[in-house]
């Protein structure tokens, strides 16, 4: 009798762990999608500045935009900003790519966890 009282409550148990890595993955999931949302903010800026660039080497005026006008600038100074920002940006978007990857491959670990404690609850 109470071999059997031990078995349940190790059903339980394993059952309560199996809801608990349910919910991690959710998590995950939630964390992975925050991060391709900014990722594609990033790489959207990304293509901003790379174009900027692009545009104040094919000019001869470059000018910056403060506030609601429009101001002739320094064209070295802007290329050096954009490549700053342009450089930070990289780097940035290889960070989320870390995160990202490292996010997916323990949510594969706990998604096939599951699978199989719930192949054994059967």
């Amino acid at each position: 009798m109470s071999y059997k009282k031990y078995n349940i409550k190790s059903k339980m148990d394993v059952k309560k762990d199996t809801k608990e890595k349910i919910s991690q993955l959710q998590l995950l999931e939630q964390k992975i999608s925050t991060l391709v949302a900014q990722k594609q903010q990033f790489q959207q800026q990304l293509m901003e500045v790379e174009s900027a660039l692009a545009e104040s080497k094919s000019s001869e005026k470059t000018y910056k935009i403060i506030g609601n006008i429009m101001v002739l600038s320094d064209k070295e100074k802007i290329q050096k900003d954009l490549e700053s920002k342009k450089e930070i940006l990289e780097l940035r978007l290889t960070s989320l790519d870390k995160q990202e990857d490292k996010n997916r491959i323990k949510a594969k670990e706990i998604q096939t966890e599951v699978l199989k404690e719930m192949k054994n609850d059967k």
